[in-house]
Formats: C-alpha cells, sequence, structure tokens
C-alpha cells in the first residue's frame, strides 16, 4: 500500500535529502515499562505532583510549568524536568535506524529525552543545536553543544550531523522551553526565524521532511512544525497511523505532507526492506 512513498523516502534518506522530525510518540518504541514521559499529558502529571497547581490547569502543560514557575521560582521547574527526563533508558531501533544512515545533515527532535544523541554517539561528526528559555539566558536563543557535551561557538558548529532541539533537552546541560513565558518569547519572533538556527535554515532548503512520533492536534504543534520546515522542499511525510483530526488533515493537505498509516515499528521494517529493494536511488518528486 505505501510501497511508493516507502521507494521514495529510502531514495531520499541514501542521497541525504529527509529531514527526520521526531516527536514524542516516539518514546511509545521504548516499551510499556518506558519510564520517560511520552507526551505532554504524561509531563504534566510529572510536575503536578511536585508542586500544587490550580485545578482548572493541571492538564495544561505550559500553564503549570508557568504557575510552578512563577511560584516556586524557574529552578523548581528546571528540576521537575531534570528528574522526569534524566534516565537510562537506551535509544529504539528507530534511533538506531537514523544513527546508521551515512548521510544525515539535520534532525529534529522536539521533546525532551536523550535518546537521539546516545544513538548518535558512535557517529564520527555530530552536535547539538538546542533552544534555551529567555527566563534563563535572555537575548539568547540557541546553544550549540558538541557531541561532548562541550559548548561550541555558533561559527564552529560545522558536523556532519546537526540535530536540533528547539525545546531543548535534559541533556548535555538541562535546557528546557516548557512554561507559557518561554513559548510568549519564541512565538514572538519565530515568524520571521530569529530563534531558528542559521545552519538549520540552510540545511533544510531543499529537503523534505519525514515525521516520526508527532502529531499535530494543538496550533503550538503545527506552528513549529510550519515555521521549520518554512522554504524546504513541497514534498513531506508523516508516519502517522491514527486517524487525524480536521485540524490535522487541514495541515497535512497545506504543508503536502503525506500521511503514512503505518505503526513506528512497521514503519522502520518497510523503510529497511526498500532501501535493500532498491540498489540505485529513485527520484523523489520535488
Amino acid at each position: 500500500m505505501h510501497k511508493k512513498a516507502m521507494d521514495e523516502i529510502a531514495a531520499a534518506f541514501d542521497s541525504g535529502k529527509v529531514v527526520p522530525y521526531l516527536g514524542p510518540g516516539l518514546l511509545a518504541l521504548a516499551g510499556e515499562n518506558c519510564p520517560l514521559p511520552a507526551s505532554p499529558e504524561d509531563l504534566v502529571g510529572r510536575l503536578t505532583a511536585k508542586a500544587s497547581v490550580p485545578h482548572k490547569i493541571r492538564k495544561n502543560l505550559t500553564a503549570a510549568a508557568q504557575f510552578i514557575e512563577n511560584f516556586k521560582h524557574r529552578k523548581t521547574v528546571k528540576s521537575a524536568m531534570t528528574e522526569a527526563f534524566r534516565s537510562s533508558v537506551e535509544p529504539t531501533a528507530l534511533h538506531h535506524f537514523l544513527a546508521s544512515l551515512p548521510a544525515l545533515p539535520l534532525v529534529v527532535h522536539t521533546w525532551y529525552d536523550d535518546l537521539p544523541g546516545k544513538a548518535f554517539a558512535g557517529r564520527k561528526s555530530w552536535g547539538h543545536a538546542q533552544g534555551v528559555s529567555q527566563a534563563e539566558h535572555f537575548g539568547i536563543w540557541v546553544h550549540h553543544f558538541g557531541a561532548d557535551g562541550s559548548r561550541v561557538p555558533e561559527e564552529h558548529a560545522t558536523w556532519e550531523t546537526l540535530l536540533y532541539q528547539p525545546l531543548g533537552s535534559v541533556s548535555p546541560a538541562e535546557n528546557f522551553l516548557v512554561s507559557d513565558s518561554d513559548y510568549v518569547e519564541v512565538l514572538t519572533e519565530i515568524d520571521i526565524q530569529t530563534p531558528i538556527p542559521e545552519a538549520v535554515q540552510r540545511l533544510r532548503t531543499g529537503r523534505h521532511f519525514l515525521f516520526l512520533g508527532c502529531r499535530f492536534a494543538t496550533q503550538m504543534d503545527r506552528l513549529f512544525a510550519r515555521q521549520i520546515m518554512k522554504r524546504s522542499s513541497a514534498k513531506h511525510w508523516a508516519v502517522l497511523p491514527e486517524q487525524p483530526t480536521k485540524n490535522e488533515a487541514r495541515f497535512l493537505a497545506e504543508q503536502n505532507i503525506e500521511r503514512i498509516d503505518l505503526p513506528l515499528g512497521s514503519f522502520v521494517e518497510a523503510i529497511e526492506e526498500s532501501r535493500e529493494r532498491n540498489a540505485m536511488p529513485l527520484a523523489v518528486n520535488e
């Protein structure tokens, strides 16, 4: 059913033309006993278990984080986030598949875990570009880190693979964009691309985005995806086994994102079979 799409994606992977865009849903592949929060709903439950929050915002991640920040200090939010995502969970088969690709210029990771970085540990040349909170680093949008976790000046961040984490991550420096004010600062500037690193803007040009473990149910999800993929190719894919909502379906059509109705685990098998089946790269329709 999805053979043509699998062949196109496989060919684009082999030519370094795919930008994997990873969401929290990828953690479902880590097993039922995975201790990491695998959704905003899971995460807000962890935060509100650590601090008292008004009932009406207990299920709203950004609002709950903002309340804790206002009344318990930013350090309390950072500590709770670090505790939620600090673990010894191993990368999934999909993470390892991505890490095995010879040509992988850019990966976007929109959750706070460190599994992509763990999977990339064996790559020859890679590093992070990571969003940072204005509450902690006023006037600065992004920090760059080498594979060893050390800070790197932006002009020296020239790696074969760039792991872009617009919301931050537990690793290597516990940077998190999670509260209302964090998002307001970014959203004020994102339309003119200020918070998005120049390297990301350059590397996305002409490339196809592949959304894995992502949903587009909220306006925030759609806005971030739309701005990060701006000026890229006109053809993209999303592995989305769940039935899209009306807003999701509208977004997929608007951005020319082809939905692939496969579980993530089956997608990994299908794409590997396609790469083995096709010795010569296939042309992808721009």
